[in-house]
């Protein structure tokens, strides 16, 4: 999560520029205005239907957006650009429920994208998997199938996925929200291993305990807007709005 580098640290990732989005006559969006620097960790958080998961998927060009602009590493990306496809590609997504290919095995499911999509040789695409599969503290699961792991494990695999595409920033939409609570310690666990690596993250989470370890800064929206954007400690400091504090009154209080 540290950077040595002063330089690295000032380099822009995400930009996003009064970003508004609406399903039908739904503004989910209503004018987002944010940047995620390079190496960081930005947790986003926020009560249900404020507009957290729609962002991050429009970062990811799942949802193409209807003004404003977002910046990836200085270019302007959106669901319809021409290199939008080679955009995603520097993206690695992680989704709430783990989007495996169940008649595949987790090996397989890591290989897949490098190969196919890449042109990787399976046995360099290997070789990559199974140190990913170490990283995520399941080696021994390579040739086991979806379907035999639990949920904690399917998400690392999910995790491993991502990453074996190298992408320059990791995006984790309520990653732990489907599992069983004696199994989001070993996700997280994974996550904030990657943050304290440096690796671009943002993370839509409802975890505080979470977000206060790994977080660099804090995104509070609410109803379509950024209302808090700080770091870490100030935010659990309570040197916020009072919205943003009556949040995590009663979040912390669960």
């Amino acid at each position: 999560m540290m950077s040595t580098d002063s330089s690295r640290s000032e380099k822009k990732i995400i930009e996003a520029f009064d970003v508004r989005k609406s399903f039908g006559n739904l503004e989910v969006l209503k004018g987002v205005s944010m940047e995620v620097t390079e190496g960081k960790t930005m947790v986003i958080v926020g009560p249900s239907g404020s507009g957290k998961s729609t962002l991050i998927r429009c970062f990811n060009l799942l949802e193409t957006i209807n003004s404003g602009e977002i910046l990836f590493e200085g270019r302007p990306i959106s669901g319809t650009d021409k290199d939008a496809w080679k955009t995603r590609l520097e993206i690695g997504m992680v989704f709430q429920n783990f989007e495996l290919f169940g008649h595949l095995t987790v090996l397989e499911n890591i290989i897949l994208a490098p190969t196919v999509v890449k042109g990787i040789e399976k046995a360099e695409a290997t070789d990559k998997a199974m140190e990913l599969l170490k990283k995520v503290r399941i080696p021994e699961k390579a040739s086991s199938f979806p379907d035999e792991l639990s949920g904690g494990q399917q998400q690392r695999v999910a995790i491993a996925r991502s990453l074996a595409m190298e992408p320059k920033l990791m995006l984790y939409d309520e990653p732990t929200s489907a599992l069983d609570p004696e199994m989001i310690k070993e996700v997280l666990d994974v996550i904030q291993q990657l943050s304290q690596e440096s690796m671009t993250s943002v993370v839509v989470t409802h975890e505080m305990g979470f977000a206060r370890k790994v977080a660099d800064r804090i995104v509070f929206m609410d109803h379509g807007q950024i209302v808090e954007n700080s770091t870490s400690e100030k935010f659990f400091d309570g040197e916020v709005s009072d919205r943003a504090k009556m949040f995590l009154e009663q979040i912390l209080s669960h």
